[in-house]
């Protein structure tokens, strides 16, 4: 029986060698369509390409993702990788070989990959077409040592398939382990004998969900008759060989297991076996099973179910699942939250430390946050998707039990609000520095209005939510509130009014219309309170009776002609005088009336950045108040908002998001 197993298996493998062409790891020509010669297509692929080696070695997970041109026929997406060990200089190197081994090996090619192994094994793809998070299904590339099928087939095609499974299992859950830097990636050993061993590697790329990595590193079972080969695909790479073909494996151990006797030396009987292990199966399957009612039943009991509504398979990410961490996982980090930073409405955030030694800032929502399970969802969802040096950087999300933690980057310098308004540290933010940050929020507010994927509309700008790096650069966060558009799609209306008072404009306020042009007005309310180191609404030193809003005392300094009478005095001896005065043309262009009047933020970009470009004059601004004494004052602080929108909705549809600095 054993001698025809063994002959029904090599005539198996006779068949299958037989059938496959044996390739060389060369560059995958996908053959999905070719491009015009001469064509900014053309011209854009090895642009792109060139800029692979920086961009992929720039990022902490040496994953990178890009585009270049435009739509239709010129824009040409690209993704580069290298595996985690890798040094810089070994991707660099690796990423700029496949790049050029592309462009020779496809001439005209809309679509092609390739997976290098020298000096480390990388993987560079481009296409005419978006490819990121979608699995694709191309067949398998396969590369085989020549002349190494393995004498003992039967036994090691048994310790190969239980190695295979084992790694299957570890490469499709690696992202959801603490470390984020995993990237669908392990690697592990087999012992075939006391002195040989079995050495493999998987890798999916990172944009894959955890059950398409899965399904792109399964059905393998037709390659393990050789001592050594290679997989390769457009989404997932395996070898395997009998020498460790990476330093990776200098650190992994494994001891021999012998295998087991002989038919010869069995001295139980099958009945004698099977008396003694059917009893002991039955009891466990019982046992597993009474477990799982018991938990089920918990389960039901529980009075609140918070996380039911969550469904990231139509979020439009299909990879957001991969960014979700073990409760576990952050309290190690945090220390059992025992950092803190700030606290606001929304709940804590405390400082951390993932295992890779990443520094992160912990945002633990309350029970009673007003961010609520959907704002919850469309952050996660949003930040997910947007990599821009002006955006705060989302390294995952715990959802487990009622507790709803988002993992962000940690900033050191808090938020704008802790310098800007703060009468004994404004100092710190000179001219420049101020400057830098109208420019660096501009970039960011530009990345997701018109160069991400998707239009995405903030919707909550403000002091607050601009946090500072270590070197002062902006980076925009908490886009809990934030909406995503389609690519053609202008604006929208809504009944539940979100924001912040004072940066809302009148539109959305009054009617519930919003658009880019939101964050437009936003972004000139935020300009004016840099400029002059003040809050939206703010008391007159010469009178503090009075309370003035800051959009009508800035056009009436304007309209005077004494727009440097709004500067800061703090800064107001030693900053470039032309160049304030021009942002405060901009801010009041930006908080017009009409949202048709106010520029987008490219017009926007080039006003700041282009002193010969000659500006419009502003028209009057949102909610322009020419009498003061037209306030309403309740409690001692003037209400604009509640005097203008009082039939519009009522305080209960106001979502005030004042949050900490972090």
């Amino acid at each position: 029986m054993k001698q025809r197993s063994f002959i029904l298996l090599l005539l198996c493998f006779v068949l299958i060698t037989s059938a496959i062409t044996s390739v060389s790891a060369e560059a995958q020509c996908m053959n999905s369509g070719i491009y015009i010669s001469n064509s900014t297509f053309e011209a854009n692929l090895p642009r792109i390409l060139s800029f692979l080696p920086s961009n992929v070695t720039a990022q902490d997970d040496f994953f990178y993702s890009g585009s270049i041109g435009e739509e239709p026929n010129q824009k040409v997406y690209a993704t580069g990788m290298c595996i985690p060990g890798s040094t810089s200089g070994q991707c660099s190197v690796c990423i700029k070989t496949a790049s050029d081994d592309l462009l020779q090996s496809c001439p005209g090619q809309v679509e092609a990959y390739k997976w290098a192994t020298e000096p480390t094994l990388c993987y560079v793809r481009y296409a005419d077409a978006s490819f990121l998070g979608s699995l694709d299904a191309d067949s398998n590339n396969l590369v085989y040592n020549p002349g190494d099928s393995n004498s003992n087939l039967i036994e090691f095609k048994a310790i190969w398939d239980d190695l295979v499974v084992r790694m299957i299992a570890a490469a499709s859950k690696a992202k959801s382990t603490p470390s984020s830097s995993d990237n669908h990636y392990t690697v592990d050993v087999a012992a075939l004998t006391p002195s040989q061993n079995l050495y493999a590697l998987m890798q999916c790329t990172p944009d894959l969900s955890s059950g398409d990595c899965e399904k792109c590193l399964q059905h393998q079972s037709c390659c393990g008759q050789r001592q050594g080969g290679v997989i390769m695909k457009p989404n997932c790479y395996f070898r395997w060989d009998v020498v460790a073909f990476y330093k990776v494996f200098d650190n992994i151990s494994v001891a021999y297991r012998p295998p087991p006797p002989s038919d010869g030396s069995r001295k139980m009987s099958t009945r004698v076996i099977a008396a003694i292990v059917v009893p002991i199966v039955v009891i466990i399957i019982i046992i597993i099973i009474v477990v799982l009612i018991i938990r089920r039943s918990a389960l039901l009991c529980w009075k609140k179910k918070p996380f039911q509504e969550f469904d990231f398979s139509q979020s439009g990410i299909s990879a957001v699942r991969s960014l979700q961490f073990d409760f576990k996982a952050i309290e190690f980090a945090t220390d059992k939250f025992s950092n803190k930073l700030g606290q606001g409405g929304f709940g804590e955030v405390f400082k951390g430390t993932l295992l890779n030694g990443t520094e992160v800032a912990v945002k633990r929502l309350s029970k009673t946050s007003s961010q609520g399970a959907l704002e919850f969802k469309n952050e996660v969802v949003v930040v997910a998707k947007l990599q821009h040096k002006n955006l705060v950087r989302l390294h995952g999300f715990c959802l487990e039990g009622e507790e709803k933690i988002l993992i962000y980057e940690f900033v050191p310098n808090k938020s704008l609000d802790y310098f800007l308004f703060d009468p004994t540290k404004k100092g710190e933010l000179d001219w420049t520095k101020r400057y830098n940050i109208i420019g660096g929020i501009t970039r960011g507010i530009l990345y997701l209005h018109h160069d991400s994927r998707l239009t995405i509309i903030h919707r909550d700008l403000k002091a607050s939510n601009i946090l500072l790096d270590a070197d002062m650069n902006p980076k925009i966060a908490d886009f809990g509130m934030a909406r995503i558009f389609e690519m053609h799609q202008n604006g929208a209306n809504t009944n539940r009014i979100v924001g912040t008072r004072g940066y809302m404009p009148p539109e959305y306020v009054m009617h519930g219309q919003f658009s880019t042009k939101s964050d437009v007005y936003s972004f000139g309310v935020l300009v004016l309170e840099i400029i002059c180191g003040r809050q939206n609404m703010f008391v007159h030193q010469a009178d503090t009776t009075t309370v003035e809003n800051l959009v009508t005392y800035a056009w009436r300094l304007w309209r005077d002609g004494r727009p440097l009478e709004l500067v800061d005095s703090t800064i107001s001896e030693n900053c470039q005088t032309e160049e304030v005065t021009r942002c405060i043309h901009v801010a009041l262009l930006c908080v017009q009336h009409d949202p048709t009047d106010r520029p987008d933020l490219s017009t926007i970009d080039m006003m700041l950045t282009r002193n010969s470009l000659n500006l419009p004059l502003p028209q009057t601004p949102g909610f322009f108040f020419p009498n003061r004494r037209s306030y309403r004052e309740q409690d001692g602080i003037v209400s604009i908002q509640s005097t203008i929108t009082s039939n519009s909705y009522t305080n209960n549809d106001l979502t005030i998001t004042d949050l900490e600095p972090r």
